[in-house]
């Protein structure tokens, strides 16, 4: 079936476009045989989603994910149906030249959406496991190449109401959360993965590039062991909670304990974007904007 005339208003040719896009934009965990990928091929103008977004499409309708705010993903859905009945892909066009005048975009922007009813379940089950052991993944799917990034994961050292009241905030978000503290009280009741920190780093945690290492100890002598770890291994933003003074003394001690200055240059002397904040909700926040920020791709 023809998506529309396309001596009218042409969908551009997306050959060999590559995409980048975060594991949560694309939730390809939920895709298995028999159903079909729906991505964001390009974009124009205002755009809820970025190009690289992309949706699932189970044979019975079930959707994972969202291109929009919800104003085409049922339309996109049945021409996954139909697509997935004929096995040919479809390129659609929501916006500015688009058949579809009854589903216009709020935003105002164009959306080039291509529905891949069979992506290479090889292709897919690579991409999955690499996802899955937190290393970036490639996928073709048609004229595009997608490269996938692991889901954002906050390591979360420290003890009292700071340390806990962020990786609550972090696991709300939907991004991985683990929280680690000296003692107890702190990690009672975790409804995500958590552990001990008492003699430093927690055995058979590891970091990696796209992991956040944040700590919020009163007890400052306890971070020392933990950044000298953190800061010999990769992650994107590794800070911790604390005065100037503070921040002063932590640079001091990890010198004492031989930490190569390029490894100290990674570390952050102040965390959050509200200056001064004192009391811990507000801290949370702060902190988890400074992290989404240093997140942000370039």
């Amino acid at each position: 079936m023809p998506m529309f005339d396309h001596s009218r208003r042409p969908v551009p040719d997306r050959s060999g476009t590559v995409l980048k896009v975060p594991q949560s934009d694309l939730p390809l965990d939920r895709w298995r045989p028999g159903a079909a990928l729906a991505v964001i091929a390009g974009t124009q103008g205002p755009a809820y989603r970025l190009a690289g977004a992309g949706m699932v499409i189970e044979p019975d309708g079930t959707l994972h994910g969202q291109l929009s705010a919800g104003c085409i993903d049922r339309d996109v859905a049945l021409h996954a149906a139909q697509a997935l009945a004929d096995g040919q892909p479809r390129r659609l066009r929501y916006g500015a030249g688009s058949p579809f005048r009854d589903l216009q975009l709020p935003c105002g922007g164009t959306l080039d959406i291509l529905v891949e009813p069979r992506p290479d379940p090889a292709a897919v089950a690579r991409a999955q496991a690499d996802l899955a052991a937190r290393r970036m993944a490639e996928l073709p799917l048609g004229p595009l190449q997608l490269r996938i990034r692991p889901a954002l994961r906050c390591l979360t050292f420290g003890s009292g109401p700071e340390a806990r009241l962020f990786a609550d905030l972090v696991h709300a978000t939907g991004w991985l959360t683990e929280l680690y503290a000296p003692d107890p009280d702190t990690l009672a009741g975790c409804g995500f993965p958590h552990g001990s920190c008492l003699h430093g780093w927690p055995e058979g945690v590891a970091s990696d590039p796209h992991s956040a290492v944040v700590l919020f100890f009163h007890d400052h002598d306890r971070e020392i062991a933990v950044l000298e770890h953190a800061l010999a291994r990769p992650a994107f933003y590794i800070g911790a909670m604390g005065s100037l003074r503070a921040a002063g003394n932590r640079l001091a001690a990890l010198q004492a304990r031989g930490v190569p200055p390029e490894n100290l240059a990674r570390l952050r002397d102040r965390i959050g974007l509200i200056p001064s904040v004192r009391d811990p909700r507000s801290l949370a926040v702060s902190v988890l904007a400074d992290v989404a920020a240093a997140a942000a791709p370039a």
